[in-house]
């Protein structure tokens, strides 16, 4: 193997290597060191584009992404603030045809993971292919059983801290917005269920897989990566008024996730059954 086409990555909570660093033979981390992911990549091809480049691409990548989410979450949120009612989470496209509506409705939303094959493309020509990112078949011991654990924890947090906004909530309401179902048939689970695929498989790829794996190529301090990460991943909720605040904690607990296992498909399968169970209950409920 040569050190020229390939680096070595340590895993998370070591410390960075010089740059062109491999180990010598017999060499041993220190025991004081975390114990690496159990799947853990130690060599990785290496990146032929300059630091600029990559600076320069994840920037690109993230507006491209962000741009569209942000401007649509405003324009809820103004929608709101400035009293519309017509708002609904599945607009209707076709009127008086909800079965219509609901096949359209999933294609549109398509448009949301654009960018997706994109980044997996950029990552591929670094080295950081599918596999190598844990974007894999799930399997249940390593992705569906976590993945629930992590669904589980951001809902646990979730009514912690609802409990502790009630007293805002009841007094200031306006400072809260959530976008209705509407009155839509029982079989709009479907629905719900497609976009809460897109979503979770969008926006892990991006502000996990790809945006957590530049960083790291970046020489980021994991800390500072995971701010920018959850920030990120905020941004486009804003049409919750102060209610983004209960995104945070499942958002950070799917960005810690792969900063610590280098799984994708563990925090995917979280966020997937975090939002189906809520757009589900939503649709059922209306």
């Amino acid at each position: 193997m040569s050190t020229q086409d390939w680096v070595w990555r340590a895993p998370p909570g070591w410390p960075s290597p010089p740059e062109g660093w491999a180990p010598p033979a017999g060499w041993r981390p220190s025991p004081d060191w975390p114990p690496p992911p159990a799947d853990w990549v130690y060599w990785v091809p290496a990146t032929a584009q300059p630091r600029r480049g990559l600076v320069l691409e994840t920037w690109f990548v993230q507006l491209a992404f962000l741009v569209p989410g942000v401007v649509s979450a405003v324009d809820v949120l103004a929608a709101h603030v400035g009293g519309a009612g017509a708002i609904t989470r599945f607009p209707t496209i076709v009127p008086g045809h909800p079965l219509a509506n609901l096949i359209l409705g999933i294609v549109t939303y398509l448009q949301v993971a654009a960018v997706v094959p994109l980044a997996l493309l950029l990552l591929s020509r670094t080295g950081q292919t599918p596999a190598v990112l844990g974007l894999t078949r799930p399997g249940w011991a390593r992705d569906v059983w976590p993945g629930l654990g992590l669904a589980a924890a951001g809902y646990g947090v979730v009514v912690l801290v609802a409990i502790a906004f009630t007293p805002l909530l009841d007094g200031h309401k306006g400072l809260f917005n959530q976008v209705p179902v509407g009155h839509v048939p029982k079989y709009y689970v479907i629905y719900g269920l497609a976009v809460a695929a897109v979503t979770s498989v969008t926006e892990e790829t991006l502000v996990s897989g790809y945006l957590l794996t530049r960083l790291d190529q970046l020489g980021w301090n994991p800390r500072w990566a995971l701010a920018l990460s959850l920030t990120l991943r905020t941004s486009y909720h804003v049409y919750y008024g102060l209610g983004f605040l209960l995104t945070i904690p499942v958002g950070y607990f799917l960005t810690r996730s792969f900063q610590k296992h280098r799984r994708l498909m563990r925090p995917i399968v979280g966020h997937f059954l975090y939002d189906a169970v809520l757009i589900t209950i939503s649709v059922l409920a209306s």
